[in-house]
């Protein structure tokens, strides 16, 4: 059985590679993830092809940002494709314009606080403003979702300070920078297992590499949602 608590980034190169890892992985996931990666391999298509003819739930992970109107024209296209989610940055006004953009779709507006590649080192290069990363995370989650966003993108470490904010009730976090016990980190920096992020309040997580990228995918995936299924990953209170 699958587990829409899993989303598998779909990082691969191509429609091809694409169709083939979601054919390895058949029914034991149903939700994934296609981003910027993937845009001019055929991300479009392949997400368009994975909804339509396999019955899959799409995440497109694109992280617009640009002025409003350009925000708002680029998320009214893609809402016509019936997919589930759509990220954009968690700026006030870029948010504001992709709701705009979603109109009366059922497409979920996704806003990334801070990636979860970054550290305070990356954060002073960038000139963004001093403080605890995490408080940060906190601070943009609140505005983005008071501006109209269904849900955040964080990683897990602060899922249970957004899940406690007032604007969050009702709200989705999504959590990537996820990699199971064991699994080689790559380049994200601020990580939890699946089952502490679930703890933590997310809604779902996003896992990539450590499924596309084993021996067995289809096996790493089960291990992943059986990981989900434990008492570990129970949030507590629920």
């Amino acid at each position: 059985m699958s587990d829409d608590r899993l989303i598998v980034a779909m990082d691969v190169p191509n429609v091809l590679e694409g169709l083939e890892l979601a054919n390895t992985l058949g029914e034991s996931v149903n939700f994934y993830k296609i981003g910027l990666g993937m845009l001019t391999g055929g991300g479009l298509a392949l997400a368009n092809e994975l909804k339509q003819e396999h019955g899959k739930r799409i995440f497109l992970d694109m992280k617009f940002f640009d002025i409003g109107a350009t925000v708002e024209a680029a998320v009214r296209g893609v809402a016509q494709f019936d997919l589930d989610f759509l990220t954009v940055h968690g700026d006030p006004h870029v948010v504001r314009a992709a709701r705009e953009g979603a109109g009366g779709s059922n497409m979920k507006i996704l806003a990334v606080t801070i990636l979860t590649s970054l550290d305070r080192a990356d954060l002073d290069a960038s000139c963004i403003k001093a403080g605890d990363v995490a408080d940060l995370v906190q601070e943009r989650a609140g505005i983005a979702l008071s501006n109209g966003a269904d849900g955040v993108i964080a990683s897990p470490q602060e899922a249970a300070l957004i899940r406690a904010l007032p604007e969050a009730e009702g709200k989705l976090i999504v959590t990537p920078g996820v990699r199971p016990a064991g699994a080689a980190l790559g380049d994200q920096k601020r990580v939890m297992t699946p089952a502490q992020a679930i703890a933590n309040g997310a809604d779902h997580v996003v896992v990539g590499r450590p499924i596309w990228q084993a021996a067995n995918p289809k096996a790493a995936a089960q291990s992943i949602l059986a990981e989900l299924a434990s008492p570990q990953a129970k949030t507590p209170n629920h």
